[in-house]
């Protein structure tokens, strides 16, 4: 494994919402990359901004650290062990990071499966949205070892503002569904408790300004409230990844035998709005669930 501090060539794969701007942010710190994804447009503008392009099985020889940022742990496994995947060609020392938002148990299977390899595997998920991807100020939340960590701190005070090593593998995506419970619960609050505003006659902007600054206030009610009295709802995390990362929550916490009756529901007020099409909106789309039942929408007055 190479040394604290020093960079090499990355392989990063997955360039979607956040994973785009993180490996811009990458690219403009002089980081050499090799880039993969479904998304030919993607890559092509990747590579105009200075990347190299590659199989999965180039990264894998040519690359010592591969960064892994998809949508569900079923791909970041495929990508990695099917025919043909980047762990054919991994050297003994490399690094695997990925920063998707998964399962507790898919990290400790990728990590157990490469370690056989002599690869290092650590699980870094983040959180702040495409703002912070696009600003570089993501909060990056890691499970594995020091020396690993360590050896990602200098991609990680790149693509983030804090990076934090929480225990062995597992952890940062334990620490993931720890926080998508909590935001994911504070927009349907939110949500439920602006409906009840609005439809009671106040104007939500006004509600906003007199709230945010006491107890009630928050990131969640700065980033969502006025997303949705301007009825934006274009994704900067979508609903469809987080109804799977809820339902991960729930997976994971009935698994351990933890009731989580509140996120039981949120996952069901998911469900509804993926049965009404809403899954490409931004989860602070998840009033539109609360504004249907009460035949009223939070917006800004005319």
């Amino acid at each position: 494994m190479r040394e604290e501090g020093q960079m090499n060539k990355v392989g990063f794969i997955g360039l979607g919402i956040m994973g785009k701007p993180m490996a811009k942010n990458l690219l403009e710190k002089s980081v050499e990359l090799m880039v993969n994804d479904l998304n030919a447009e993607a890559i092509n503008e990747l590579v105009k901004a200075g990347a190299a392009s590659g199989s999965y099985t180039e990264i894998g020889d040519q690359c010592d650290t591969v960064i892994l940022i998809v949508p569900n742990g079923s791909i970041s496994q495929q990508i990695l062990f099917d025919k043909g995947g980047v762990a054919e060609r991994l050297h003994s020392g490399a690094i695997v990071c990925d920063m998707s938002s998964v399962t507790p148990v898919e990290s400790r299977t990728c990590a157990e499966k490469l370690a056989k390899k002599q690869v290092n595997f650590i699980d870094a998920p983040v959180s702040g949205g495409e703002p912070g991807a696009i600003n570089g100020t993501l909060a990056i939340m890691c499970g594995g070892q020091q020396d690993v960590f360590d050896a990602m701190q200098p991609y990680f005070d790149i693509m983030g503002s804090t990076a934090t090593l929480i225990g062995d593998v597992g952890s940062g995506s334990v620490t993931k569904l720890v926080n998508q419970a909590i935001v994911n619960n504070t927009i349907a609050v939110v949500s439920e408790a602006f409906v009840l505003g609005t439809k009671a006659g106040a104007d939500p902007e006004k509600v906003y300004r007199a709230i945010r600054g006491g107890l009630a206030g928050s990131a969640v009610l700065d980033a969502k409230i006025p997303m949705i009295v301007e009825r934006n709802f274009k994704p900067g995390g979508k609903i469809a990844i987080n109804h799977k990362d809820i339902k991960n929550v729930v997976n994971t916490a009935h698994a351990l035998d933890v009731p989580i009756p509140y996120t039981a529901q949120l996952y069901e007020i998911l469900q509804t709005l993926k049965v009404h099409g809403h899954m490409n909106d931004d989860h602070g789309g998840i009033v539109q669930y609360f504004e249907k039942l009460a035949d009223v929408k939070v917006k800004k007055g005319e």
